[in-house]
This record gives C-alpha cells, structure tokens and sequence, in this order.
C-alpha cells in the first residue's frame, strides 16, 4: 500500500511541476500553420532558407537534391538555390567560418537540419517556438546586436529579416508582483518603421519557413503517417477476421 501512495504521490508531483513549468515559461507561442504536406509552401520556405538562414546556420544532414521530394526539379534546385560552387549532391552548409561566427555572436549558430524536432516543448510543438520567435523581434540598444526577443531574451541573433517585417515595439502593462512593479507584454505590438511586405505577408513567409523546417527535420514523415493509416486500417480488419474465425472454431463446444 505505501508503494501505491509513493508512486500516486510521485505523479501529482510530476503535473504539478509540468503545469508550474507550462505558467511561468515565458510568452506563450503562437500556434503555426502546420503545413507539411502542402508543396507550394515548402518550396517558398526553402527559397526562404536558403536566402536569409544558410548565410550562417547549415543544414548539414540535408542534401540539396532531396528537395526534389517537395517537387523542385533538378534544374531548379541548380538554378534557384545553389550557391556558386556548390553541387546539388552537395549538404547544405554555411559558408560562415565557425571561428569567425564565434566572434560575431558568441557562438558559432547552430545546425538547423532538426530544429525544428529539437525546440518542442511544454509550450507546443517546435515549429510553434520558431513560428514564435520570428515574430517576436523587436530593437534594443542594450544588446550587442541592437536587437532582442520575447521568447528569446537576451538572443544573440540579430533579427535576419527586419527588413521585410520592419522595426516593431512590444506593449508592455506595469503590474505589481510579489511586492514589485513589473513589466508585463501585452500580445501587442507598435510597428516603429513599416517592412517592405505586409504584416499577412510576413507572417505567410514565415508560416512557409517554419513549414520547410519542420519536414527538413524529417523528410519521410508525410509517408510515413499514410503508411501508417493504411497499417492501422489492415489491422483492423484483420482484427475483425480473427475475432469471427474464433467464434466460428468455438460455436460447437460447450
């Protein structure tokens, strides 16, 4: 009995701590599109990827020529997203020198080929953390790179497409807690200087990226869910057949 009472204890100590975790981790993420299987989407975020994000993060577990799996052809792979020099074999690494990188940022960036897998946690999936992030920039002269995040304080990358969402200023209410006035965000924002796409647009380019990086993660996974219907399917019926050959072999006995 005293076993039972530890390990009931145990998992309300677990969902307390999950749900303490969950309320005090920061700005809640915003939900992403989600949009794995929709090829138009996938080729504009890799088109995104390649333009603003391989200057300085590799995908070093992706090769290019994968990208046909999205429906790109080898010629526009060739034409579209190599860099000069690079084969369409080839990974998709930075040319960024590491040391180089290091100094800049403080860490030389990491490989993006999984992170959109590796950023899941208690607030959503990991495509809702980066969904998250790409909009939650905003500019502070405090920082080395003149740039901060809400669901990364204190990040050390500088905001790669300012230029596109503009300049934007978090609005924050002052409350009192635990004897303390603190600033507290809103969910809105004040757009400082405008982008050159709108705020739709913005948030579709993004939406596309987040899409792009969530499959890149694990190319197979679209097949992998059919496959997986068809298996569940399968064993239904054949479920359904056991169950009625053994009340066949059973019916005559007594």
């Amino acid at each position: 009995m005293n076993l039972w009472k530890k390990l009931l204890f145990g998992m309300a100590l677990a969902l307390q701590l999950a749900s303490a975790q969950a309320a005090g981790g920061g700005m809640a993420w915003d939900k992403a599109p989600g949009k794995t299987n929709d090829l138009a989407s996938l080729q504009n975020g890799a088109k995104v990827f390649v333009n603003y994000c391989l200057n300085c993060h590799s995908a070093a577990f992706m090769r290019y020529n994968r990208l046909k799996d999205i429906g790109l052809t080898e010629a526009q792979i060739k034409d579209n997203l190599l860099f000069t020099g690079d084969k369409v074999g080839d990974m998709m690494k930075a040319a960024i020198d590491p040391i180089q990188a290091k100094a800049w940022f403080g860490a030389n960036p990491p490989d993006l080929t999984v992170i959109a897998r590796s950023r899941a946690g208690a607030g959503g999936t990991g495509g809702d953390y980066i969904y998250t992030l790409f909009r939650s920039y905003y500019r502070d002269g405090s920082t080395p790179t003149g740039w901060n995040n809400l669901a990364f304080p204190n990040i050390g990358m500088p905001h790669p497409l300012w230029e596109l969402q503009g300049e934007r200023r978090p609005v924050f209410d002052t409350r009192e807690e635990h004897g303390q006035q603190v600033k507290v965000f809103t969910g809105k924002w004040e757009q400082v200087t405008p982008g050159t796409v709108s705020e739709q647009e913005y948030n579709t380019m993004v939406g596309d990226l987040v899409n792009y990086l969530t499959w890149m993660g694990e190319p197979a996974q679209n097949q992998r869910v059919a496959i997986g219907v068809w298996v569940m399917l399968f064993l239904l019926l054949f479920t359904f057949i056991a169950w009625r050959l053994n009340a066949a072999y059973w019916k005559d006995v007594t």
